[in-house]
């Protein structure tokens, strides 16, 4: 008897079905002397439609809304059906004793395959592998350490609770707006105050009135120290003439120093990376997005090995992986990295301490770091290299002392006025020796080295610098800072949060300016047409808080999902009698030829689209500048095709790289479809040669005669 390994990718399931030694290869599955291994493709099975329910929901109708299904079915998707119906078939043989849910090991995971299980009614016993990385050591010990799948029934029923919950909410909203505004406007429990913090903050800078502030500075020569007032401990002087008077009045006075204070201090490690604070990172240094964060960090784990499981959300070790610990840096102790775990490796035993060890924070996965794969750094291209360096340094800096500096603070009078000055001494550089220039400032540090002085010196002024200032507004959020936001108020989970920033940028919601993220215009219209509730942080954190109760087996499903219908028929009733007006954000100034109403420009697969305002007109054609399937060279998005005197060229529309594409005005360009099309055609031409490039000009001047 054999047992069924469903895993959640070809790839996945392609190392396993290797570790276990299936060498029988078909088209849907791998099979060996004890084990047949096939696969999902993502999810194959989702939550049914309206339409599935009732075949007139499949017209949008306000009057249909809130659409609330007692109990929600599940159904099959088209696009992987193939797929589906092949481990149904597997299901279905006698030989197959048993299964084992080789998904990802969280609770997304878990949903995949157990809605293929109910879907395929399997009734089988079923048991779970649960793993951390994709080593060839970690899959075999996972297999000989199989959990019963009975354990994670809870994790399963939290899974279910969140999809419904998120059909429930964002269906609902999402066809209660684009039905009552006409417009394509969606909403959801996560997505909609994540907008709102944006929206927040731009509204915060748009109200934002600078105002003038000057700063005295002291020039000692071998030190700099900064004015501030006795009482409020600030060096802003918002009135130009006082700050004259005070310039003029410490101008050629000599300092004595009154006060004078120098502490150790020390700066223990950082924590290891879970998800959230790996993309915060990584955009902060190299610029990611958090879903190419993401995208980078699953090679490094499936296609390389070198990294443990992903979507964590726990910034510690268990206590059952000490003895790994100097295996792992062993499997690093290359290239850049050699230096600093060689130390370590001498040490006996390795300096472990509770910011590293503690099995009381660790939930469903422990914090990501290296596994005990040797590291070939060659095999990696740029980003995989920037990301790896990150998690490897982090993971060296865990054993390494804290770094200590002096603390150095003084207060030097200067004509009855007090300046300040400070400044460090570096004592051991411990944990940041790891990052070298790179390492993270602390935070009361000055890179000024003041000079040995003691109280009562007297310290010769240089000159006096007056600097006229303007108060700031906060800065727009950059993703590491809305990934911050979002952790704080628990919007989202550590797997999800990318995937929401990327939906609300594709539903043009909010978009990026730089390393910045601006609400459009649409989304600070959107924000005012849904209810508070949705709109506040708060209530999504209740939500994700009984999701994690549920998971834990402390929390009530079905009360959950009957207080999730409430609100969504809550939600629906606002927007029906909402008085709020929306204005179309992308109207643009061209009139539809058949009806004369203005056109609406939208996105399409293919690019832009200029579709007719009027809803009871159907006109829609291409814009100006189309997608084309040629790619920038430098960020490699499709770029844009557009005419110019030269000829057309391809621009993309983020780096704004130009390439010409037909070598100049008058010139004509050939497709590779085209091409071949054309050579099929006039092929038989006895007149033309066999150089293609004349075949191609000859077949060009025929097409031109037709």
């Amino acid at each position: 008897m054999k047992s069924l390994v469903l895993a959640e990718k070809p790839s996945v399931a392609k190392e396993i079905a290797r570790v276990l030694g299936c060498r029988e290869n078909h088209k849907h599955f791998m099979e060996g002397p004890n084990h047949v291994v096939t696969w999902a493709l993502g999810h194959l099975v989702t939550l049914a439609e309206p339409e599935d329910y009732n075949p007139q929901y499949k017209t949008w109708r306000i009057e249909d809304l809130p659409i609330l299904p007692t109990t929600m079915k599940l159904k099959v998707m088209k696009e992987t059906s193939h797929q589906f119906r092949a481990i149904s078939q597997l299901a279905k043989r006698k030989d197959l004793q048993n299964l084992v849910i080789a998904t990802d090991a969280g609770r997304e995971g878990e949903l995949v395959a157990r809605w293929i299980m109910e879907m395929i009614h399997w009734k089988k016993p079923f048991q779970r592998l649960w793993i951390s990385s994709q080593t060839d050591k970690a899959i075999r010990e996972g297999f000989s350490q199989l959990k019963p799948g009975m354990n994670y029934d809870n994790l399963y029923q939290s899974a279910v609770c969140r999809a419904e919950a998120d059909w429930l909410i964002g269906l609902n909203v999402t066809r209660a707006l684009t039905t009552k505004y006409q417009a394509q406007l969606a909403a959801g429990r996560v997505q909609t105050p994540t907008l709102a913090m944006l929206v927040e903050r731009e509204k915060e800078i748009r109200s934002f009135i600078p105002v003038p502030y000057w700063t005295i500075q002291a020039d000692f020569g071998s030190f700099q120290a900064i004015w501030r007032s006795r009482e409020k401990q600030d060096q802003r002087i918002f009135d130009e003439e006082t700050a004259n008077l005070l310039r003029n009045l410490v101008q050629g006075k000599t300092g004595h120093i009154t006060e004078i204070s120098s502490k150790q201090k020390s700066e223990a490690h950082p924590l290891a990376y879970d998800l959230t604070e790996l993309q915060r990172d990584a955009n902060r240094r190299y610029g990611f997005s958090a879903k190419q964060t993401s995208n980078v960090l699953q090679r490094l784990y499936e296609r390389h090995k070198i990294v443990t499981y992903p979507r964590t959300d726990s910034r510690y070790l268990t206590s059952d992986m000490t003895a790994t610990l100097p295996v792992r840096l062993r499997s690093i102790a290359v290239g850049p990295y050699a230096d600093f775990v060689r130390p370590l490796l001498q040490k006996k035993p390795l300096p472990v301490s509770k910011r590293v060890i503690d099995d009381e924070k660790v939930t469903d996965h422990h914090a990501i770091i290296p596994t005990e794969e040797p590291l070939r750094l060659a095999q990696l291209d740029n980003d995989e290299r920037k990301l790896y360096d990150l998690i490897a340094r982090r993971f060296i800096a865990l054993f390494y002392p804290p770094y200590r500096y002096e603390s150095v603070k003084m207060t030097i009078d200067l004509g009855g006025e007090a300046f300040h000055a400070a400044g460090t001494t570096v004592v051991d550089p411990g944990w940041k020796a790891v990052y070298g220039k790179e390492a993270p400032d602390s935070d009361d540090e000055e890179k000024q080295s003041l000079p040995t002085f003691n109280k009562g010196d007297q310290v010769p002024l240089k000159k006096v610098d007056m600097q006229r200032k303007l108060t700031e507004p906060p800065h727009p959020y950059n993703e590491a800072e809305l990934l911050g936001g979002m952790e704080k108020h628990n919007l989202g989970t550590p797997a999800t949060r990318a995937d929401i920033i990327e939906k609300l940028l594709q539903t043009d919601t909010i978009e990026r300016r730089g390393n910045r993220l601006h609400p459009t215009q649409k989304g600070m219209q959107l924000l005012e047409l849904v209810a508070s509730d949705l709109r506040s942080p708060e209530l999504t954190t209740d939500w994700e808080q009984e999701l994690e109760r549920i998971a834990r087996g402390k929390g009530n499903p079905q009360q959950f999902l009957a207080e999730i219908r409430n609100q969504a028929g809550q939600l629906v009733r606002e927007i029906k009698t909402s008085e709020t007006n929306y204005k179309p954000h992308n109207l643009t100034g061209s009139k539809c030829p058949e009806c004369g109403e203005f056109l609406l420009e939208r996105k399409g697969k293919r690019g832009k689209m200029l579709v007719c305002s009027n809803h009871e007109c159907h006109y829609r054609r291409a814009a100006e500048n189309q997608l084309i399937n040629k790619r920038c060279p430098q960020c490699h998005k499709k770029m844009e095709l557009r005419e110019g005197k030269a000829g057309k060229f391809a621009q993309c529309k983020s780096c704004n790289v130009v390439e010409l594409l037909d070598g100049g005005k008058g010139q004509k360009k050939v497709g590779k479809r085209e091409e071949k099309s054309l050579l099929k055609k006039y092929s038989g031409n006895e007149e033309a040669t066999n150089n293609l490039g004349d075949l191609l000009k000859a077949a060009l001047e025929k097409k031109d005669q037709d």
